[in-house]
């Protein structure tokens, strides 16, 4: 496939996300969900030892997703030209979520901002696992913003950068495993070897995204000190690509995050990322801009890497 067509196919899913955002209705991975459940309901045995349990989980992992990912192969090497261009927008456009992401914070930012702090907590809660009613403001803010510039990761830049390495099949393996991992990856006695095989192999896919991530919020906010925060916060946090990417996006932002945060569980301690600056409603902005701004460079870099090749004689 073309860089150029890469290109193309890129900016008309993103536009396509700009215009309709996500599916209100009928929106595949809801379905993928459903059944994603069903699924484990009857893999999922909790009487299982260890190893029983992450042989289920694989064989669970490799029933939901196998089928599906054998369909967007042959999709691919079904079409070409003028409709495979359009399936490919329409695939990534479902698998992304930029616009979402930016509804999401800001209809966390606005009431806060607007001193609101009740309609904040309950805007939060749809997107996050905390306990929103234990949140004070800067809780709020910080939960907020912490989940844009994760997200900004998971349902943006990882979905195009598997789209630029694998097309459809890419994607779809990718959107897929992510979604098992948010849907499995707990680490509480129901999941925590069930859910293990979904949870590393979204690590291995999530892995080089997070890092590019990490390096765009470097590029388009305070370099410096995101650099530093990337190179000594991100190993003390809990998982191996969030770490990166919150890292550098707090210190991007100049905002501090992480800290003790209050779960159904109890409260927990979790590794200071970022800043000296106290999260707020303008931070959570900040943040979604940061995802925003990351969008088009990515989309420069593809073109001018585009142009180069062309003028230098190459076929792109």
């Amino acid at each position: 496939m073309s860089l150029f067509v890469s290109f193309i196919v890129c900016a008309l899913a993103l536009t396509l996300d700009r215009i309709l955002g996500e599916p209100a209705r009928w929106h595949p991975l809801v379905g993928f969900g459903r059944m994603v459940t069903a699924i484990e309901r009857q893999f999922n045995t909790h009487s299982a030892r260890p190893w029983q349990s992450i042989l289920k989980g694989s064989a669970a992992l490799l029933l939901v997703t196998l089928p599906i990912l054998g369909v967007a192969v042959w999709l691919s090497k079904l079409l070409d030209g003028f409709w495979l261009l359009i399936t490919q927008a329409i695939v990534l456009w479902l698998a992304l979520s930029l616009r979402g992401l930016s509804e999401h914070g800001l209809a966390v930012a606005e009431p806060l901002h607007s001193g609101d702090l009740a309609a904040a907590r309950e805007q939060v809660s749809r997107i996050v696992s905390r306990q929103a009613s234990a949140l004070d403001e800067r809780g709020v803010a910080a939960a907020a913003t912490e989940s844009m510039l994760e997200n900004g990761a998971d349902a943006v830049f990882a979905s195009l950068f598997w789209f630029l390495i694998g097309g459809i099949p890419g994607v779809v393996l990718h959107r897929l495993i992510n979604t098992l991992d948010a849907m499995w990856g707990y680490r509480n006695p129901r999941f925590l070897y069930f859910g293990r095989p979904a949870a590393r192999l979204d690590d291995i896919l999530g892995w080089l995204p997070a890092r590019l991530t990490a390096l765009t919020y470097t590029l388009l906010g305070q370099r410096k000190l995101a650099l530093e925060c990337w190179r000594r916060q991100a190993s003390h946090w809990d998982s191996p690509n969030a770490g990166p990417v919150m890292a550098a996006g707090a210190g991007a932002l100049n905002v501090r995050l992480g800290g003790p945060s209050p779960y159904p569980t109890g409260i927990k301690q979790r590794p200071l990322l970022g800043g000296t600056q106290a999260a707020d409603a303008g931070s959570i902005k900040a943040a979604i801009n940061l995802v925003q701004h990351g969008v088009w460079l990515w989309l420069g870099v593809i073109l001018l890497i585009t142009l180069l090749l062309w003028t230098m004689g190459f076929t792109t």
